[in-house]
This record gives C-alpha cells, sequence and structure tokens, in this order.
C-alpha cells in the first residue's frame, strides 16, 4: 500500500473536505479523489461519504483512519529512532491537559522539564475543548492526556494520579449570607451559578452533587472558557464550583472574590493519566508520560487528595 495515500486520507478527514485538503497538500482535486478512489477499490469498502457540506468516514473509513495514524506514527518514529541511535531522544510527542482542572497549572513546568531534560523532544500540548480527549487519544491525535474520570472506556488505559476538590467561588456580594470558611450544598441553591456545559466532567460532578442533596442548581450561563467563566464571576454575573487551582486563577484575577470550600457533600472528581491501548508509546513519548506522573505527582497531589503511589 502507498504510505502518501495514507497521508492524504488522514488529511481529507482532518480537513473535512476534499478542497481543502487539496490546496492543504498543494494537489489537484481530481487527483486526490482518484487517490480515495484507490483506496476505496483497495479494501473493496467504501471510506468516505461525500456531501456538499463536506465529507465523513464510514465505520471502514474510521478504522482505516486509527491504523493510518498507528502506521504513520511508527514511520516516523522509526526514522527518528534511527537518526538518532545512540543519541538524544527525538521526535514529537503530543500531551492533552484537560481544561477546567488543576492540569493545566503544569504546562508550564512539563514545557520547561521537557526541554531541560530531553532537548531532543519537540512537545506538543493540547488544551482543547474542541473534541473528547478520549477521541483525540483513540485516532491518534494525543499520545497521552490528563483528563477527568476513571473509566471504564474501550481502548483507553487511565491510571489514577488524584482526586481534586471543587471550591466554591464566587463574588463578595454574593457571599453575604454565607459564613465560614466552608458552604453545604443546601445552602447554594438561592446563588446563579455560571459552569461548564453538561458534557463537562466537572460540571457532571456538580449536577450530581445537588441532585442527591434535591437542590435545585440555578445556571443562569454555560461558559466552555476558563478565561470567560472568570471575567463574569468579576463582573459579579454569578458564581461558579472549580477546582482549587481554577478557584485561585480565577481570585487572582481581580479583587473581592470569596473561595469557599464545598461539603455536604464533598465535590471532586479524579485526574487520571491515561493513553490509548493500541498505540504503544514510543521511548521519547514514554518518557513524557513518565515526566507527566512525576510532575503531577510533585506539582499537584500536595495540594490535592494524591492517589499516586509514593
Amino acid at each position: 500500500m502507498d504510505i502518501r495515500r495514507l497521508r492524504f486520507f488522514i488529511t481529507i478527514v482532518d480537513n473535512g473536505s476534499i478542497t481543502r485538503a487539496a490546496d492543504v497538500l498543494h494537489i489537484a482535486q481530481p487527483a486526490l479523489s482518484q487517490h480515495v478512489a484507490t483506496l476505496e477499490a483497495h479494501f473493496g469498502k467504501k471510506l468516505l461519504i461525500r456531501a456538499q457540506q463536506g465529507v465523513s468516514m464510514t465505520d471502514a473509513g474510521k478504522v482505516l483512519y486509527r491504523h493510518a495514524q498507528t502506521v504513520l506514527r511508527q514511520i516516523a518514529q522509526a526514522e527518528a529512532d534511527v537518526l538518532s541511535a545512540g543519541e538524544l531522544l527525538t521526535g514529537p510527542v503530543s500531551v492533552g491537559l484537560v481544561p477546567f482542572s488543576s492540569a493545566g497549572t503544569i504546562s508550564v513546568d512539563l514545557i520547561t522539564e521537557a526541554r531541560a531534560r530531553y532537548p531532543g523532544i519537540l512537545l506538543q500540548v493540547t488544551e482543547s475543548v474542541s473534541q473528547p480527549y478520549s477521541q483525540m487519544l483513540m485516532n491518534g491525535r494525543l499520545e497521552m492526556a490528563l483528563m477527568h474520570g476513571t473509566g471504564p472506556i474501550k481502548g483507553i488505559k487511565f491510571e489514577k494520579m488524584l482526586r481534586e476538590e471543587f471550591f466554591l467561588v464566587l463574588p463578595e456580594d454574593l457571599a453575604t449570607n454565607l459564613g465560614g470558611e466552608t458552604v453545604a450544598v443546601a445552602q447554594l441553591e438561592p446563588l446563579p451559578f455560571l459552569l461548564p456545559p453538561p458534557y463537562n466532567f466537572v460540571r457532571r460532578a456538580i449536577d450530581m452533587a445537588f441532585l442527591r442533596r434535591r437542590i435545585k442548581l440555578r445556571v443562569v450561563a454555560e461558559i466552555d472558557s476558563v478565561r470567560t467563566l472568570s471575567r463574569a464571576v468579576h463582573a459579579g454575573i454569578g458564581a461558579t464550583i472549580m477546582p482549587r487551582a481554577i478557584a485561585d486563577r480565577i481570585a487572582l484575577e481581580g479583587d473581592s472574590i470569596v473561595i469557599k470550600k464545598v461539603t455536604n457533600p464533598v465535590i471532586g472528581e479524579v485526574l487520571s493519566l491515561c493513553t490509548a491501548e493500541h498505540f504503544p508509546l514510543s521511548e521519547p513519548a514514554t518518557a513524557i508520560r513518565d515526566l507527566t506522573a512525576e510532575l503531577t505527582k510533585r506539582l499537584l497531589a500536595p495540594k490535592n487528595d494524591s492517589l499516586v503511589s509514593a
């Protein structure tokens, strides 16, 4: 099989359009379409569904996409390994750090440590909310990710790192009737809340805590951006509930912000270091995976409920 056609196929899928992929690859659109037709003839299956708004993968196309990512990654790593035989670890390594968690607070330390220890490795750090990290791991766009949850998700290996407790964050004028350093969930019913969308793991944990206490959660806006959420809290629009690292970040961005620990029940979520079971980690990726676990243990676990063995 022509490796070029696998690259072309991946580019088409990533761009969602044969026309856009042709522009990226600097190949005539009819020629690119012919490469796809050749692949489909080779497998005897339709790989792409063509529509006016772009292309999408068939079930067979999804399988090919996943394997093509593996093949091309292994080829790239083989080239890097041969060129660097007996030398430094080299090559790109992709890491996802889930937003709305303490994971993002180690990003600069991870880049700094990686450059110091492994100068030949190109670290690619993602803090995206455009696609679930489990999906990005499965299709090869990420090699590892710090993300909320413990699974199970078929094809994903979870290693529990720590449990993040969540804190109430609100403007002073909304906290006048909430004395003390802690606040029970039952006391939060009157507050207007600014929270991530329902599919977010932080939001799910919050929803479950309110549901268990049969307390109505007043959500006035759903915001999928930490920066925008912080601005909205500072503008006095409402309160939020976030992991401690995010709560501290919001408080540092202005004045008159109150942070209180939420109790009865305590709200939290497990942060896990995840990899795809069907994508064996390269030597550089293994080094970065170990470094990520080390930094999580050293920098984050002391501030949370550590689940990392000593």
